[in-house]
């Protein structure tokens, strides 16, 4: 499977701002079968702090939904309870795990208010969505090394482009 550009996003933080060592994109469980369907969008970990990031990573520019404001809360709750699952049966040497949501646009509401009940769910949505992309932003105006990410290497094309 192809990796999204979002992903790519989510996988710029965690290693540029979170400083993580190693990221993997749609990891699936091993084994096959129904369960090898169910597949993480971002993996990273971070050997120095003893964490792991799992994240969902979903880029809809006009607007998260799922066919309801009901369906789309499901599911991402079901995307959750997959992520503790995987960190739970492979990644539990981890101390720290942060299960995280990624959204540009998520409509306030009933979808905000509801994924906000869900306690171990970290959040990156809209405003907070977009400080991450601005941290992104500055940093590539600072440096020019390449970093193996298409969506940071294309933030520094940018951010030192010439008149």
């Amino acid at each position: 499977m192809l990796t999204d550009i979002g992903e790519f996003i989510v996988g710029a933080y965690l290693q540029l701002i979170e400083e993580c060592d190693f990221i993997d994109y749609n990891v699936r469980p091993p084994g096959g079968g129904l369960k090898g369907l169910e597949e993480l969008d971002v993996v990273r970990l971070n050997f120095k702090t003893d964490t792991v990031f799992l994240c969902e990573v979903t880029t809809h520019i006009r607007g998260l939904l799922y066919k309801t404001n009901q369906e789309t809360v499901r599911l991402i709750k079901q995307k959750h309870q997959r992520q503790k699952d995987y960190a739970q049966e492979y990644l539990s040497s981890f101390s720290n795990h942060h299960f995280m949501f990624w959204s540009p646009v998520v409509p306030v509401g009933y979808i905000t208010e509801n994924l906000q009940t869900i306690e171990t769910l970290e959040l990156v949505i809209n405003g907070e969505y977009k400080r991450s992309v601005e941290q992104l932003k500055h940093l590539a105006k600072r440096t020019t090394h390449d970093t193996r990410n298409p969506f940071f290497r294309m933030l520094q094309i940018m951010e030192h482009m010439r008149a």
